[in-house]
């Protein structure tokens, strides 16, 4: 039964972005076609999120090691390709995070359609966000090396057209940015897959596994790490191959950076634990200290970025910021990948949840916030270039006390999801893997520590700036003759506080960071099982 729900988990969105090829399906009239468009989505994406939860019902929770729900069919058979589906303790949580995370924001569009030049279109958007469902999803359900390198590809030109569709201010050199890299990258990576498969005799992921690199020369390992591990890395992102992510952040619409911090850098890291680790670990541990200190590097980096864009006068855009942040949160994910340890590679996995709702919701708050204020310029937000600024815990308090909250959960605060996967990261580092350099993986911890200061630093200085507003605005409140009321410059104006719709798609990410923080044992007992087979070969 499970083997026929991870099938309809592809074929349903599949169906769903082939059904808006034929608009008249959807009425003759454009408004009305467009109303229908988008609660197509909403129901087609709910759906396949019931798919997931099932799916997560009847799993095995007792051996979840095991690759369960398996469809292993003759695809291509002069490639050897087969249609292999399956999903374990590793796999299963970033399904349900995809197919959550994507109905929230089909749900979100049906009231907030992201503007674009011309007239919007709700069905070609339809279409665009089902086809980058299905290959979202299929990154994380397919186990052949071919089939792998094609999901990988499917979601780059919904999202390309996301940006360049729907985005703001420089959308297109944006979007051309981000294929640009992605596709540079991925094309490295197919020649590795095509090394590791020819040399191996098979581009089964489950039997790579299973072989723990068995067969394969130093030297091949080396190779095709560094290979597949380039085309991973850009999608990551890892320092220094990270530079498209800020523009892309910036200019998509609020939905496509959602999708983009939440899922998209998270399919590069689950590469990286899923092929590379088991099939090739001679040249996984020749390469993991360099992996180690470029992601120690883009801590520290990506949290010198944010420091840079909050402070005052610096003009720093908010979506720019937690973007840049997103670099410093995925190096921890890429150092416990190096670590080479279980406790290392745990804490990276459990990270991937932890950022996929936290900095979705974030990107969710930044987008209300650009709605309302028409920017996202924290130097206007913090009234810098306003007599009031945004000065959400007056203005709009729910709005802004679930900023705060993002905020706090993005700096690892314990007791929310930011939390576990950073210590556990830089515990494995601690105790990496041996025949690894003890002291250099101490430094990364000791680099990866200061980050996490840092990061509590820019995002304190965000949460002051936008929600309690400028300090440097208090003199000309207090200015005013005792006893006069403000004049029109000074007062606030008040503004929409969360709207209903924006509760139904943020409260389940508000919820599940809690709930991951409080009970972690939920997605550390899937993936330590996991992660040990993959590591003992099978």
């Amino acid at each position: 039964m499970n083997a026929v729900l991870i099938a309809l988990l592809l074929l349903l969105p599949l169906l769903g972005a082939a059904a808006t090829l034929v608009p008249r399906a959807f009425g003759a009239d454009p408004a009305v076609r467009g109303r229908r468009a988008l609660r197509f989505a909403t129901a087609v994406t709910g759906l396949v999120l019931l798919l997931a939860v099932a799916l997560a019902a009847g799993f095995d929770h007792g051996n979840p090691g095991r690759m369960q729900a398996v469809t292993d069919v003759r695809w291509i058979p002069a490639l050897d390709v087969r249609l292999h589906l399956g999903v374990d303790g590793i796999s299963l949580p970033l399904l349900v995070l995809t197919a959550l995370l994507t109905f929230l924001c089909a749900l979100y569009s049906t009231r907030r359609l992201p503007d674009g030049p011309g007239t919007p279109s709700p069905l070609a958007f339809t279409g665009l966000l089902l086809l980058l469902e299905v290959g979202m999803l299929g990154t994380f359900a397919v186990l052949d090396l071919l089939l792998f390198f094609l999901a990988f590809e499917v979601v780059l030109i919904p999202m390309y057209f996301l940006i360049a569709r729907w985005g703001g201010e420089g959308r297109g050199p944006a979007a051309n940015r981000f294929i640009l890299y992605t596709l540079l990258g991925s094309a490295v990576m197919l020649l590795g897959l095509l090394l590791l498969g020819s040399k191996a005799g098979t581009f089964d992921m489950t039997a790579l596994a299973a072989r723990h690199g068995a067969g394969l020369s130093h030297t091949t390992q080396v190779i095709a790490v560094l290979a597949i591990g380039l085309g991973l890395a850009v999608k990551a992102p890892m320092w220094p191959l990270h530079s498209w992510l800020p523009d892309a952040h910036t200019a998509a619409p609020t939905v496509g950076s959602v999708l983009l911090a939440g899922v998209l850098l998270k399919m590069g890291t689950y590469g990286f634990v899923r092929v590379v680790l088991p099939a090739t670990p001679d040249g996984a541990a020749t390469l993991a200290p360099y992996l180690g200190a470029l992601a120690a590097v883009g801590i520290v980096y990506g949290s010198l970025a944010c420091l840079a864009l909050a402070r005052p006068g610096a003009k720093g855009d908010l979506k720019r910021l937690i973007a840049y942040s997103s670099v410093g949160h995925m190096g921890f994910v890429l150092l416990g990948i190096a670590t080479l340890t279980p406790t290392g590679i745990n804490g990276a996995l459990f990270a991937n949840i932890g950022h996929g709702l936290i900095t979705g919701l974030l990107f969710f708050l930044v987008g209300a916030i650009k709605d309302r204020y028409g920017t996202a310029d924290l130097d206007h937000l913090a009234g810098a270039t306003t007599a009031t600024g945004a000065a959400l815990y007056g203005r709009a308090p729910r709005l802004g006390g679930l900023l705060a909250f993002a905020a706090v959960a993005s700096l690892g605060l314990p007791g929310l999801a930011g939390f576990w996967g950073e210590l556990l990261a830089m515990f494995g580092s601690f105790h990496p893997a041996a025949g690894l350099s003890r002291p250099a993986y101490l430094v990364f911890m000791a680099l990866a520590g200061l980050g996490t200061l840092l990061t509590a630093g820019y995002l304190l200085t965000v949460v002051r700036r936008v929600c309690m507003g400028d300090p440097a605005d208090a003199p000309r409140l207090a200015a005013q003759p005792s006893g006069t009321a403000p004049s029109a410059s000074t007062t606030q104006p008040a503004i929409a506080d969360i709207k209903p719709y924006e509760a139904a798609a943020w409260t389940p990410l508000a919820a599940l960071t809690v709930l991951a923080g409080l009970w972690p044992a939920v997605l550390l007992g899937l993936s330590d099982p996991a992660v040990k087979s993959l590591l003992g070969g099978g």
